[in-house]
């Protein structure tokens, strides 16, 4: 059986100063990715959000939400390890949508879930 690791507060508290780098597979290549974690004062605040919208104007706008807060990672990693730089504002906005998601994903650590709320 293998023992717990339990996370102290200081390790967590550290992962907003933390590089992150990790590697996924794209179409039989792989991608390398860095990105840091966010403090509150950091993310990006939902704007615009009320009861007349539709559902798909809210959605669009989580959407974006979402897609901000990747990039806000990602730019704070490449601010604190300019050298291993691979993805930035005008990377991110060119990027094919499936590959945006997939890094989204990726980073905010939801590839499992996604994976089995999309298995047939």
């Amino acid at each position: 059986m293998t023992e717990k690791e339990t996370w102290s507060m200081e390790d967590l508290m550290n992962l907003t100063d933390e590089v992150q780098t990790d590697e996924m597979d794209y179409r039989g290549k792989t991608l390398s990715i860095q990105f840091c974690e966010l403090t509150e004062s950091e993310e990006p605040k939902m704007k615009g959000l009320n009861d007349a919208m539709t559902e798909e104007e809210k959605m669009e706008l989580y959407q974006k939400i979402g897609s901000d807060r990747c990039l806000k990672m990602i730019e704070k990693a490449n601010s604190k390890n300019p050298k291993g730089e691979t993805l930035n504002a005008a990377a991110w906005a060119a990027l094919p949508t499936t590959l945006r998601y997939q890094i989204a994903n990726k980073i905010l650590g939801v590839e499992g879930e996604v994976k089995e709320n999309f298995t047939l």
